[in-house]
């Protein structure tokens, strides 16, 4: 069983082991990191949950049933009654389903506790599982975009009239 969590300061050791872990599986089809993350790794989470605790982005991740990271879903630059969606799974987690059933999880508190009222994503054109995830959980094709040197598309999805 998987669970969605807001992150927390407990999560920091998990997580970087997450993101190192999953760091060639991630970098296969969106944006590398880079080395900095990974060595200010400690100063970045505390800064993240300052942020979140002023109400600039909502964290959250997904633990599996040992209690190890699986994933994260996390809605940031929240502005004016939006954010932009963001996830990533875990390899030994992906095709099962993990991401449609979390980015779920996350619309709905986006709409019912974050109180948003639209929300965006990004994905590169060779992401064709992440765009998938998008499409399964209503969001629309807003247009092109570039994701590093990467052609993509922007997405969409309105919280308050869902398409039908």
């Amino acid at each position: 069983m998987y669970t969605l969590r807001r992150l927390t300061a407990e999560h920091a050791p998990a997580l970087l082991a997450f993101e190192t872990a999953n760091r060639a599986w991630f970098a296969r089809t969106i944006p590398d990191r880079g080395d900095d993350y990974f060595t200010r790794f400690a100063q970045r989470h505390a800064a993240i949950l300052a942020e979140q605790a002023a109400g600039l982005h909502h964290f959250h991740v997904v633990v599996g049933p040992a209690g190890e990271i699986a994933g994260r879903v996390n809605l940031v630059d929240v502005a004016d009654g939006s954010a932009e969606l963001g996830y990533r799974i875990a390899a030994s987690a992906a095709g099962q389903g993990l991401a449609t059933a979390m980015v779920a999880q996350v619309c709905a508190l986006a709409a019912n506790v974050y109180g948003l009222t639209g929300l965006t994503a990004v994905t590169t054109l060779d992401n064709l599982a992440s765009a998938a995830v998008l499409r399964r959980n209503g969001f629309t094709v807003d247009g092109p975009i570039t994701l590093g040197d990467r052609p993509g598309e922007r997405y969409v999805r309105d919280l308050v009239n869902p398409a039908e």
